[in-house]
């Protein structure tokens, strides 16, 4: 009796830990985690992307909408092709880098969770911050669960990855950047793009 019961616990604490929520870091090694921007105003279109992707969720593949994080983007290292358009759009009349260095957007609740197989797609609530202004979004995000593939995206690493993927909108009047001037070059709306990957190595 004792003997089965010893094999219920192992099994039920075996349990336990699989389901345990993980922790996913988005600092990708390899540099290719980006968010990508794009502005497209009458005479002007921009279009650009960034690199400075860090930031930690923690996900449960049992419960996807338990889902919290934080994903974090350096200011500095967005990147357009135009240099001058670059130096522009990093002055302190822009974005302010120098006075603000982060771009980010911290989860705070996920409805309309719905998940087939590793992928999940949810509405995701949350604080949006840019040039020190903090607003509330909802936003579309799709998460998908890659179990022991880590290894096939860093070599001679373990583990799992969690990727994400989001598309939203947001008005740049909103956070404060030049609002109501130059809309004809530089438009106000401004469509936002998530690419990213984290790990979880083990």
């Amino acid at each position: 009796m004792k003997t089965k019961f010893s094999v219920l616990a192992l099994i039920t604490l075996a349990g336990v830990a699989l389901a345990a929520p993980q922790t996913f870091d988005f600092k990708d090694p390899k540099g290719i985690n980006n968010a990508g921007f794009k502005l497209d105003a009458p005479l002007e279109s921009i279009n650009g992307s960034a690199s400075g992707v860090s930031g930690t969720v923690t996900f449960d593949p049992e419960n996807p909408g338990a889902t919290i994080g934080k994903i974090t983007v350096a200011t500095a290292s967005l990147m357009v092709p135009n240099p001058m358009q670059r130096q522009h759009m990093l002055s302190d009349k822009w974005l302010d880098a120098a006075k603000f260095p982060e771009i980010s957007f911290e989860s705070r609740e996920f409805k309309n969770v719905q998940t087939s197989g590793d992928t999940t797609t949810a509405d995701v609530t949350g604080t949006f911050t840019l040039k020190g202004v903090s607003k509330e979004l909802t936003v579309p995000v799709k998460m998908t669960y890659l179990k022991d593939k880590l290894g096939q995206r860093v070599p001679n690493q373990n583990g799992d990855l969690l990727v994400i993927r989001a598309n939203f909108t947001i008005n740049r009047t909103d956070f404060n950047i030049m609002p109501g001037q130059f809309e004809d070059k530089v438009s106000d709306t401004i469509d936002l793009t998530l690419s990213i990957a984290g790990a979880s190595p083990k």
